[in-house]
């Protein structure tokens, strides 16, 4: 949804949209990133250094009863933090790398496929749908392939190290004189 349409949302709701409201809207739409409270303070305080978190979180709180801006938790990747984007009129998944927390958007035909079949399978209505799937971005697949590679080989040189000259397993007894 794009600011201007929020703002006639607001508008409508007979919300006042005072000058920090519209800058905490502009740098959720605008920031291209799913940003949480604290972040989306730290980046209005840079614009507007008489604006306070309590602004912030009312703020978030009316766009979200006001149905303009939607909390995610994606994946609780950090920890119990929410973050937030402007309500978008296309649905879209989120998908998270839960190594990095990298988060990517995906649209699609095939999020419409499943919502129809949702509706058909249970004569249900769907207002809202939020999808979000958690996996390994392909440059943390390397990482961990890497990671994984390592282990094997210090578990393998371990393996080595308890084998003895002659070919036998050592159980870590001490050897018995004759």
């Amino acid at each position: 949804m794009a600011v201007d349409s929020i703002k006639g949302s607001l508008r409508e709701k007979g919300v006042r949209l005072t000058r920090q409201r519209e800058l905490l809207l502009e740098i959720i739409d605008r920031s291209g990133e799913h940003l949480d409270a604290e972040r989306l303070y730290l980046l209005a305080k840079e614009k507007d250094s008489k604006l306070n978190r309590v602004t912030v979180y009312r703020t978030l709180k009316l766009l979200k009863q006001g149905g303009l801006v939607d909390e995610l938790d994606l994946m609780h990747y950090g920890g119990d933090q929410h973050y937030y984007e402007t309500r978008m009129k296309q649905e879209h998944a989120h998908v998270v790398c839960l190594r990095c927390g990298k988060v990517e958007e995906f649209f699609g035909e095939p999020l419409q496929r499943l919502r129809r079949q949702i509706e058909s399978h249970f004569g249900f209505q769907i207002l809202l749908a939020r999808t979000e799937v958690g996996g390994y971005c392909s440059h943390c697949q390397s990482l961990r392939a890497r990671e994984m590679e390592q282990v094997a080989a210090r578990e393998a040189a371990a393996q080595q190290a308890l084998v003895e000259p002659n070919g036998l397993v050592s159980r870590g007894r001490p050897k018995r004189s004759a």
